[in-house]
Order: C-alpha cells, then structure tokens, then sequence
C-alpha cells in the first residue's frame, strides 16, 4: 500500500538513524499523559532545500539547506502547548515533552484517556509521487535551464533589458505520531521556477513575470513550458509599456480564469478558516446555512488534486485531505477546519491542519481553493460588458479578514468598451468587501483553470504553498481605483 511505501521512508529517515523506536515515542506521550489532554502529537520533519537564481546572464546566487526536527504538541481544551527541538533524539524528545507538559500545566478537561499505542494511519490515497526533485537533474543542468529561460525572454522582444529567473526545489519528509494510535507520513517534492524580464521604450520601463510549479521534480520544466513563461512574462512587459492610466470609480469588473483566484483567495478563502469562525471574527461568523453569494457560486477547497502545489496527501495533523465543499450555489455550508478548532466548533475534521515547519504552531490553512466553473462562455460575457475593467493578473494585496475589505493591484488589466478589449491600463486597484463581491458575481464562465503553481500563502508569520483556480468572472459595482 501507498501508506506503507511512506512510512517506511518516513521511519527510515526520521527515526531508526536516531534509534527511536514506536516504544520510546509511546514513553513522551506516557510524560505528557501526566496532565488532563485532548489531543497530543509529535511532528518530525526532515528537509532539503534549494535555490538557484539568474541575473544579467549569470546565476549570481545558489542556496542549499537541510532543515530537520521534531515538534510537541499537546492540547486542553482551547490551551495549546508546544516545544520544538532541532535535534531528533530520545533525550530531546523528553526535554521537549517536559517543555510541553509545563507550559500545560493548568490542564482541561478531558474525555477518556490519552492512547500510547501507535497504529498506522487510515488509508490516504497519494496524491503525488515520493520523488527527490534535487536529485533529478544535475547542477550544471540547473544552470542552463536558467539560461535557456533567460534567452528565451530576450529573443522574443529587443526591448527586454533585464532578465531575472529564480529555480527553486524542496524534498521534504513528514512523520506525524498522535496520542490516538494514529502514525502517518507523508514525502512531499515541490519545485517551482518563475522569471522577471524588463522592458525599455522612449525612456519607459515596464515589468512582466510568469512562472509555475509542481510536486514533483525538475522534469516538468520542459522546453514547451520554458516557452510558456517567457512568452507569458514578455507579453504581459509589453502590455504594460503601452498601458494608460486606469480610470476610478464603480464599474462592473471581469476577472480572467486561473491566478486572479487569488483575489478569491484572501478576500473569502481566509474568513473561511475555522479559527476566525469559532472567534467570532470573521465576516463568515455564525453564519452557515445562509446565503453569502450569488447564485450559481461554488466555492471548495480541494486538497486532493494530484501534483497540485497546494495538495497534501496527509495534513499535518496527519488526516487524509479532503475536497471541503465550503460555498454551494452560494450557500454557505462549513469551514475549514484543523483538529483544536473541529473539536471545539463540534464540526467535523477536513485534513486543512497545516504548519510551516516543525517549529510552528498548526493552523486551519487553505489548500487549493477553487470557485467552480459556471456556464457561459467567457467571450459573452466581455461583450455583455458595456464599459468595465478586465484584470487578467494580480499583484499584491491586502485583506481585513474581520470585514471582508480587500485592496487588490492588477499586474495586467484591460479597459472593457462595447464588449471588446480596447487598451491595457496601469494602476488600477480593487477595492472592495469580499462576502459583498460574492453577491455582486452576475456571470460565471466554463472555462475554470488552476493557477501555474506559485502562490504562497502568510498567515500569523507562517508561509505554506496554496493553489488557486476559477474559471471568467463578472462582478457587477466593483470600485476601481486608477491613476487617471
């Protein structure tokens, strides 16, 4: 079985070269089991990262680095403890467990008692394989995969000036033991590459930048995707060497299919975490069964899609991820949900615990969140526009997860006249009120599309991968701030 084929490599990374056996970790959940405990677990992780990055023709940079460690955690009733230590071994396995149990010490209430017999984990399908992207390709190859990207760019257009690539890959190794029996793991590869070129016209500079990732290793980077993200980098230079200044004010807004979710993303993904709802700050709060969207609008976050940046086989709270369907026909209908906060909400569990490292805290987290597709085709919905904005790509933005209120930058966006794009326009933010966007969607494309595999979302200091997806967007009433 899958699991098997991952806890053995789990174990034998992770435990048998610093002689822990099952019996020594059943001895820290014995140490923690002194205290009244809902929950307890141990999270060991190893990693081995690296980085290449391109400049002005030559890689001017390199990184390597391997992270390991292991994580304790132990919980009563909404009090968490947790200490961490970067060494695996039993003597630090127990300081960490003293650690915890003190800083537990007020105790909770309890259910039964706290299991010290390991088990495996249930079945959890793969959903990528245990590759090692770092070794898959040398690093003189490394090297001139950036330089093909980088020539690439500049024999598309004479007007790129600067060509900046980034290549990046993790092979990271997860072993996750619960009080409850539960042992799991997971071996997770991600690579990601993105390029940067700009572009100089009559004393103008404009920039443009694509990119794209998997969990797997360097071979999805082929010729025909190095084409891809210099084609997609250069245009988007060269629209915006040409851009206007972008008018302001309310206007209906169409959104393009794929990275624009992540305006979905921050504005609603993130108030649709079970921690702000059980806190009660969240626009979301409370409100489940009620209708928070136009018809037509299904929102889910899928941890399953295979090879998608923003999948897990197992969260890291070791539970299988799962498709959570979290808006349908513009229902509300849950929450993403970690164990400290299902168990508190009395919601079930969605496999949406997630952590930076061994050395934070788990979080409800988002995977890949996705609006579904819709019916109409994304060409009638441009001509159905009389004037408004198309934004193609995002840039930066922020949210107010207590109201709703974002502020987004377009990287890309196109003036709507008569149902046709007439001319690119710079400077033009979003601004608005998520739960109040949802209500404002008048049309929904058939033509859903995932992101290219960049995003990475923060959250109370901690970064992890994310995907995004959504298929052509009509929001009615949007207010566009412009420069013009």
């Amino acid at each position: 079985m899958d699991t098997d084929v991952l806890l053995a490599t789990a174990e034998a990374c992770l435990l048998a070269p610093y002689d822990l056996q099952p019996g020594k970790l059943d001895a820290v959940f014995g140490a923690l089991a002194t205290r009244k405990l809902d929950y307890a677990d141990l999270y060991f992780q190893y990693t081995r990262s690296e980085g290449w990055s391109l400049e002005e023709g030559i890689v001017k940079s390199g990184s390597f680095s391997i992270d390991q460690g292991v994580g304790v955690r132990a919980i009563a009733g909404e009090k968490t403890a947790f200490a961490y230590s970067d060494e695996i071994s039993p003597a630090a396995l127990a300081d960490a467990a003293k650690a915890t149990r003190a800083i537990a010490s007020a105790g909770g209430a309890r259910k039964g008692r706290v299991a010290r017999r390991l088990g495996k984990d249930s079945f959890a399908p793969r959903r990528y394989q245990p590759l090692d992207p770092l070794a898959s390709l040398g690093a003189e190859a490394k090297v001139a995969m950036l330089e093909r990207l980088e020539q690439k760019c500049r024999a598309l257009d004479a007007r790129v000036t600067q060509v900046m690539a980034h290549l990046a890959g993790e092979y990271e190794v997860v072993l996750i033991a619960r009080a409850d029996g539960v042992l799991a793991a997971d071996v997770r590869p991600l690579v990601r590459l993105s390029v940067q070129v700009i572009a100089e016209q009559d004393g103008r500079r404009e920039s443009g930048s694509s990119g794209g990732g998997t969990r797997g290793d360097y071979s999805h980077f082929t010729e025909e995707v190095l084409d891809d993200y210099a084609q997609r980098a250069v245009s988007q230079a060269m629209v915006n060497l040409r851009a206007r200044p972008s008018p302001a004010g309310t206007m209906t807004v169409v959104l393009g299919p794929g990275w624009p979710g992540i305006l979905l993303h921050e504005a609603i993904g993130h108030g649709l975490e079970g921690d702000f709802n059980r806190k009660g700050s969240s626009a979301f709060s409370g409100r489940v069964g009620e209708r928070v969207a136009a018809p037509g609008v299904t929102v889910v976050d899928d941890g399953t899609i295979p090879d998608r940046r923003g999948s897990l086989t197992v969260d890291d709270e070791g539970n299988p991820t799962k498709r959570t369907v979290l808006i349908e026909d513009g229902i509300l209908r849950g929450y993403m949900q970690d164990s400290l906060n299902a168990r508190l909400m009395k919601q079930p569990l969605t496999g949406n615990g997630r952590r930076e490292s061994f050395a934070h805290l788990v979080l409800p987290r988002m995977t890949n969140t996705v609006m579904l597709a819709g019916n109409e085709d994304p060409q009638e919905i441009l001509r159905g526009v009389k004037k408004g904005l198309y934004a193609a790509n995002f840039g930066g933005g922020q949210v107010d997860i207590t109201n709703g209120k974002f502020v987004f930058s377009g990287s890309e966006a196109w003036m709507i006249e008569e149902g046709r794009l007439t001319h690119p326009v710079k400077g033009a933010t979003l601004i608005g009120n998520g739960p109040d966007a949802l209500t404002r969607v008048s049309a929904i494309g058939n033509d859903l599309r995932m992101d290219s595999g960049v995003g990475t979302c923060g959250k109370d200091g901690q970064s992890v991968p994310v995907g995004v997806g959504q298929p052509t967007l009509r929001i009615d009433h949007l207010t566009v701030g412009g420069t013009a």
